[in-house]
């Protein structure tokens, strides 16, 4: 590997491509020093993460020096220190952005004033009641709030703030289960057939065909491309948080992953290719700069909600059964499935750390593979 400095705290890989950022986080106790890492695909988006980091370094600062011992620490400053300091260093941009709407929007208006010491089971259980009532929020996003107030808190109990958490007696929101639509066999050959030569037909396929997420799609670059060996490399992924679209490290380590293509892909991409050179001829060298595999009509990438979008638009204007996105990966895993396919072989495909996931997300994967084992195992015995 060639990680080579660029400037202070910042060198580049020229393996994976990825701008490594070094931010210091002081010492430990024997006084080595604590480092940590970050990616970024460009070295403006280095730099800003890098300014970023020493900009919470003197809030927190800032922060430490309103919180004399005096004053009594209430929810509102401890969840602005525990941003600063634990999450917005260690969490993708996508989390903190979801984590401090939370906070801004909901738990600062209704629990912000309330000294953490003197916060009780009895308000968390109360503010989730009166918060999922008063804004029709599902129990599934209350669970979100839960468990960011738990993490939040464990933080304070860790750093000797508080004696113990609120939240270890706080019934958590029960998480339900949402109904997945995904296509049989037949369907997707249907769904196929109709989309043929659509600007949609290559995404549709990437996710019907391989599995891949509707952000690892988004963020493909040609770069990751391998025709000559019939491989896509998966390193990357376009995503979005408010308004804002980033191409970032994909979901999780296990993520990274090599996916073989079918002819029928490869044939795609490869025309796909052969067609973003014409267009470069014909419109300006600089078209497509990003150099991503997936445009639009306009020939700009994708955000990943325009994506969906368009797929959604498509399947009710072609009168296709119900199917999200995101269905198209459900679709894949229940094929595979249905070809025999072991969990463990589909959880990679699909970029799972472990079987267990792939288990929990698709649990009619695991409906079905336990009952061909229960009967094989009943015609053993006949």
């Amino acid at each position: 590997m060639a990680r080579k400095a660029v400037e202070r705290n910042i060198a580049y890989d020229d393996q994976r491509k990825l701008y490594y950022v070094s931010m210091e986080l002081g010492r430990d106790e024997n006084g080595k020093r604590i480092k940590q890492y970050r990616t970024f695909p460009t070295l403006a988006a280095a730099r800003n993460g890098l300014r970023d980091f020493h900009a919470g370094i003197e809030r927190e600062r800032e922060l430490e020096r309103k919180l004399a011992p005096a004053q009594e620490l209430d929810l509102s400053h401890w969840l602005e220190y525990w941003m600063d300091s634990i999450v917005r260093p260690n969490r993708a941009e996508t989390t903190v952005y979801a984590y401090q709407k939370i906070i801004d929007n909901h738990i600062d208006p209704a629990l912000g004033t309330v000294p953490l010491k003197k916060l009780t089971p009895k308000m968390v259980q109360e503010y989730y009641t009166e918060t999922q009532r008063a804004n029709g929020l599902s129990s599934n996003t209350m669970r979100r709030h839960h468990d960011l107030l738990s993490s939040a808190l464990r933080s304070a109990v860790r750093q000797d703030v508080i004696p113990a958490s609120p939240m270890e007696r706080v019934e958590p929101p029960r998480v339900r289960t949402t109904e997945s639509y995904f296509y049989n066999n037949q369907e997707l050959k249907l769904l196929y057939q109709k989309i043929e030569g659509n600007i949609l037909e290559l995404a549709v396929k990437l996710a019907g065909s391989l599995g891949m997420r509707r952000e690892e799609i988004c963020g493909l670059k040609w770069e990751n491309v391998d025709l000559q060996r019939h491989l896509v490399l998966i390193r990357e992924a376009r995503t979005a948080y408010g308004a804002t679209i980033v191409q970032k490290e994909t979901k999780n380590r296990s993520s990274v992953r090599t996916l073989y293509l079918p002819d029928e892909v490869y044939l795609l991409l490869e025309q796909e290719q052969a067609r973003q050179q014409q267009e470069r001829c014909i419109q300006s060298p600089t078209y497509n700069p990003t150099d991503h595999v997936i445009l639009d009509a306009k020939g700009a990438p994708y955000s990943p909600n325009a994506l969906s979008l368009a797929f959604t638009r498509f399947v009710r204007k072609n009168d296709l059964p119900r199917l999200t996105f995101h269905g198209l990966r459900h679709t894949f895993a229940t094929i595979a499935s249905c070809q025999g396919a072991s969990l463990f072989d589909i959880g990679k495909a699909l970029g799972h750390s472990t079987p267990a996931t792939t288990g929990r997300i698709y649990t009619h994967l695991v409906d079905r593979t336990h009952e061909e084992l229960v009967q094989r195992v009943s015609d053993a015995l006949k």
